[in-house]
């Protein structure tokens, strides 16, 4: 599923800003779940100190990835005996809104990270389930991916004992920052779906560089050109040597193998979660120490922070937020149900886990972009300057919860209260 990859170190895109540098002051891995919490919230804090600049200068943000990996967080999925910290899903999702909450941007490179490196697990067999684990620690390994459904456009040729894929993909995710890439395509003439996990640094694979989009800027989230990435079959995931099938090769399907989506929804979810958190709390600190109170009312406040309105706000939207995290977090326990039993789940358990998910998204979502309005109102006409950056918030979840339509969670939802149903596996569910 793999091939032999050497790293490199790209260096930062001449006129660029100055980027948030990677520390290497963090200490001793931590060996509890917490820990790992608290880590990645120490991220976030030095994430936040220039995200406001780094947003607006759309570098690519090299040493940003190298900050991950300087605080382990990029190994974390990684088993313990190949060198990561061994952690579980529950854990990765906490991260992931911990340092979205600094940088929704790097929370996004991070959570992709996750669900790619995890891929191999899903649909790899087993040796190559421990070939790409043991490299992939070995190596802190970033993951990107360009396997946008939507473009059902990346054909893979046959050529002996290699397949080789061609074609563009219009968005990716990770681009230039990543080591390896995850690719996913349809072999010419036989319609099967291949994935295969390729060196990012290759000619072969040109990234355009061209997401210049409202929110979401740091997610190297462009356009990629794949001339010709090759391949030899036994990196086909989940295919193994069979010479009675037409290809010479067969896969072979498990109902885990579908849980890509979910995985990947949920971090949406937690990503979600993690910006707004991050918008409460920079608008809470702004109220706090600079929102005047109003002065044209019969009961006027020495703060702005006192006033009844400002007190009632923050009170809702602190609330919801948690009861999104709530949702969240119960979504994360039928994950690790189903990951526990991997080979024996049910598509029911499957699909009952992928409602919960559609129920924290979209809750996620409705809560997220009230929190990202509604800050204004708390905060006063001054927090509107650039130099404030609460717009950033707002932007990158507007952004990023336009992925798919909000209403189609919705109606899993009550499709599967109202009726019955679970949603049938696709690129989307």
């Amino acid at each position: 599923m793999t091939q032999q990859h050497e790293q490199t170190s790209p260096a930062p895109e001449a006129g660029a800003a100055p980027a948030t540098p990677a520390s290497t002051a963090f200490g001793p891995a931590p060996t509890t779940p917490d820990g790992w919490v608290e880590r990645a919230r120490q991220v976030a804090t030095q994430l936040a100190l220039d995200a406001v600049e780094r947003d607006r200068a759309n570098a690519t943000p090299h040493a940003e990835v190298a900050l991950l990996k300087a605080a382990g967080l990029v190994t974390l999925l990684a088993p313990r005996e190949h060198g990561g910290a061994g952690q579980d899903w529950t854990t990765a999702l906490r991260v992931v809104r911990a340092v979205s909450a600094g940088d929704g941007s790097i929370g996004q490179l991070l959570g992709y990270h996750y669900v790619w490196a995890w891929a191999a697990r899903l649909v790899g067999t087993p040796e190559q389930i421990a070939a790409v684990e043991r490299a992939a620690a070995e190596g802190t390994w970033l993951f990107g991916g360009a396997v946008n459904p939507r473009d059902a456009d990346l054909v893979v040729r046959v050529e002996g004992e290699e397949l080789v894929f061609s074609g563009r993909k219009s968005f990716s995710t990770g681009g230039r920052v990543s080591d390896v890439t995850v690719l996913e395509g349809v072999i010419e003439g036989a319609g099967q779906h291949v994935f295969a996990i390729v060196p990012t640094d290759q000619p072969a694979l040109r990234f355009a560089g061209d997401w210049d989009n409202l929110g979401q800027r740091l997610t190297e989230s462009g356009s990629v050109e794949v001339d010709g990435v090759r391949v030899p079959w036994e990196a086909a995931a989940g295919y193994v040597r069979d010479e009675s099938a037409e290809l010479g090769w067969r896969f072979v399907p498990r109902v885990y193998n579908t849980l890509n989506v979910p995985l990947i929804q949920l971090v949406f979810a937690n990503l979600y979660v993690g910006i707004a958190d991050g918008a409460l709390a920079t608008a809470a600190g702004y109220t706090r120490d600079r929102t005047r109170p109003w002065p044209y009312t019969p009961d006027v406040k020495e703060r702005g922070a006192e006033e009844f309105h400002v007190l009632e706000t923050y009170g809702d939207l602190r609330s919801r937020l948690w009861a999104a995290e709530a949702l969240a977090e119960r979504a994360a326990v039928a994950i690790e149900a189903i990951n526990a039993r991997a080979d024996e789940v049910t598509a029911e358990e499957r699909g009952e886990a992928a409602v919960l998910i559609a129920a924290a998204k979209q809750v996620a979502i409705d809560v997220g972009l009230d929190v990202g309005t509604r800050v204004f109102e708390v905060t006063g006409a001054r927090a509107t300057a650039n130099a404030v950056g609460l717009d950033l918030y707002w932007r990158n979840l507007r952004t990023h919860s336009l992925h798919d339509p909000v209403a189609h969670k919705r109606a899993e939802v009550g499709r599967f209260y109202l009726l019955g149903e679970i949603p049938e596996p696709t690129w989307y569910t």
